[in-house]
């Protein structure tokens, strides 16, 4: 920070001198006195025998002549009739316009003795000087010192700037972000939250590089290196700093994309010196963030596409991971949200040798995570963290720090002081649903139809046993496309889910498409999203769940994820069956669409009272809560029934 400082003075005062040295040329130039016209040297000798000159100034180069000041000298030749003395000036000829001039100036001529001059001058009273020529010595340092003052002050400048940039000699210099010891902004575990198990397995970091001594004394080696496998936004970098912090040593931070460039050779280069760097400042951490994009493998398909750049810095990091005692205290930590794609040379023992997964955090670790979030927040009483960590399934630690945000946005919006629940329900639906758009105006047939569906979806969800919880139903369209939403939160966090439950969700989605056919006998576009999702469910209970009683406990064509990462597994590209299996598989995913349709139908079809009925309410107030809901069914029943537990979590559209 001071260094950058006092840079930033050097740079200030540089160009002050600058300012000041054109403010000083353009005051001469402006102040500068007028100096004397120049005439030809037979004009000065006319000027001199008509008696209009007054003293003369003779310099090695040149004479100035001084004209005499005549008062009342007459513009025009005298009048007739006018009289004169003779010899004095008004009875002269008209004098020339070099009178209307304070001086004349003319250049002497080389090689003529001036002698007879000089007497004429005499003869007629002229008062002679002379002037030896003489330089400022501060205009001649001017002249001749100051181009190449401003020359230095431009080199100087430009110098500075490519220095800034890394020098034009230093390209293959790595430049990481360094977090020293002293920093202001030191990261510690107290900052970091809901990643728990991923904290626990850096401890031992942590451990050794506040006393490695302890681990030499019994003969353990401390991994090299420590990857760190997450979807984005889990905290990986957080973490990787939190490390650093704890320890209290230097954090040397660099991302995978700033090794390559065009240059080739620059990336292995920079390699090196990242690493000469980190053993002058041992013990410290190394910290490169995306590191599939220099560490990806080198064999299969990729080969027909190489990158030899990228290979050299890949060859590189793991020569320098080989070379370096891990007893000096230098740990690499890497961060990727791709690690299928990394080279396995670089998982092997020796080099990235543990793998530390920074999964999406559970409702526990949500909370935790909405707590450090909201330490410098003003919450209003009604705000329940819990509430929010539970209607919040599948975000991760960047989304709920955008949710405390959005929230906060929303309170000073409306001029609040402390922020509500209100505004954290605002927030959420923002981010999960899009902006409200209601300038978007529908038409009452449209508007009809569309809560129709939407209580047709909220209506089978009431009904399934295995359904998740209906929290909300809005037919205020979103900026995401939808003209309305069903939200529907989960209970827990679910790792597993069964048969019947997954029978369930196909007959909820398609809950909105039985209830337009059987309120308007017709069809519209409006269910083409539910189709997707009940049709790639279907095909998942069948080629991946081995959920089909025809086809039985097998698995078809190649999946493609990741086996650190907790995410959907889609179909791979390669078929590993034949047309006929092929036709089997279509047969039973349109089996299961076609048993939940069916169901979504009978059940509309047997509380079809209570359909019309919530989305008459529904079309008057736009949006039906949880308790709004029940009491219209307790009204079908004629009496009150224990709602189901209507826990808040993660919001899925319809």
């Amino acid at each position: 920070m001071r260094r950058a400082q006092k840079n930033q003075l050097t740079f200030s005062g540089i160009w002050l001198l600058v300012a000041l040295a054109l403010l000083w040329l353009v005051q001469f130039a402006l102040t500068r006195p007028k100096g004397p016209r120049e005439v030809p040297y037979s004009e000065l000798l006319s000027e001199l025998r008509a008696g209009h000159i007054e003293s003369v100034e003779i310099t090695p180069t040149d004479i100035t002549a001084r004209l005499a000041a005549r008062a009342g000298a007459p513009t025009a030749a005298a009048p007739a009739g006018s009289t004169a003395a003779p010899g004095t000036t008004a009875g002269r000829a008209r004098p020339s316009a070099a009178l209307a001039a304070a001086a004349i100036r003319t250049t002497r001529l080389p090689d003529i003795d001036e002698t007879a001059l000089i007497q004429e001058l005499e003869a007629r009273g002229v008062v002679i000087r002379g002037q030896q020529e003489h330089v400022s010595a501060w205009r001649g340092l001017l002249f001749s010192w100051g181009p190449l003052l401003v020359l230095f002050f431009v080199y100087l400048f430009i110098m500075r700037r490519i220095a800034q940039r890394g020098g034009p000699l230093s390209v293959g210099r790595a430049q990481p972000r360094i977090y020293d010891r002293n920093a202001e902004q030191r990261i510690t575990f107290a900052d970091v939250a809901g990643v728990d198990e991923a904290e626990g397995e850096l401890m031992e970091v942590v451990s050794f590089l506040k006393s490695p001594d302890r681990y030499r004394a019994i003969g353990a080696r401390i991994p090299k290196g420590v990857l760190l496998v997450g979807s984005p936004g889990t905290g990986k970098t957080l973490l990787a700093r939190a490390v650093a912090g704890e320890a209290n040593v230097p954090f040397f931070s660099l991302s995978g994309s700033e090794f390559v460039e065009m240059f080739v050779g620059v990336g292995a280069a920079r390699m090196r010196s990242l690493f000469d760097q980190a053993k002058q400042r041992a013990p410290c951490i190394i910290f490169i963030d995306e590191l599939d994009a220099i560490g990806k493998t080198r064999g299969g398909v990729t080969t027909i596409a190489t990158h030899d750049e990228r290979e050299q810095t890949l060859n590189q990091l793991l020569v320098e991971m080989d070379g370096f005692d891990p007893g000096r205290g230098v740990i690499i930590m890497g961060a990727t949200n791709r690690p299928e794609v990394l080279d396995p040379a670089l998982l092997r023992p020796g080099r990235f040798d543990r793998t530390v997964v920074v999964d999406r955090p559970t409702a526990e670790g949500r909370l935790a995570i909405l707590r450090v979030h909201t330490r410098h927040v003003k919450l209003a009483g009604d705000v329940n963290l819990e509430e929010v960590a539970q209607r919040t399934v599948g975000m991760v630690g960047a989304d709920l720090a955008n949710v405390v945000n959005e929230a906060a946005l929303a309170a000073g919006r409306r001029g609040a002081t402390e922020v509500h629940a209100r505004d954290f329900e605002e927030a959420v639906d923002r981010i999960q649903l899009g902006l409200e758009r209601r300038g978007k105006v529908m038409s009452d047939a449209e508007k009809r139809r569309v809560a129709f569906h939407e209580i047709g979806h909220a209506l089978v969800a009431l009904s399934m046993r295995h359904a998740d919880p209906v929290h909300r139903v809005s037919i205020i369209p979103r900026s995401i496309g939808a003209l309305g939403t069903t939200l529907q939160l989960p209970t827990e966090d679910r790792y597993l889910i069964t048969r019947d439950e997954l029978r369930d969700r196909l007959c909820v989605m398609l809950g909105g498409r039985a209830a337009e056919e059987l309120t308007f006998e017709d069809v519209s576009t409006g269910a083409h999203n539910d189709l997707e999702r009940a049709t790639e469910t279907a095909r998942q209970m069948v080629c991946r769940f081995g959920m089909s009683d025809v086809l039985g406990p097998v698995t078809f064509g190649r999946p493609a994820g990741s086996r650190f990462l907790q995410v959907p597994v889609e179909l791979g590209d390669g078929r590993n069956y034949s047309e006929e299996t092929a036709r089997l598989i279509d047969a039973e995913v349109r089996r299961l669409v076609d048993e939940a349709h069916e169901r979504a139908r009978a059940v509309l079809t047997e509380r079809r009272a209570t359909l019309d009925r919530m989305a008459q309410k529904l079309l008057e107030r736009e949006t039906l809560d949880r308790p709004a809901l029940d009491a219209l069914l307790a009204e079908e029943h004629g009496h009150a029934e224990a709602p189901e537990p209507a826990a808040s979590g993660g919001a899925a559209r319809r």
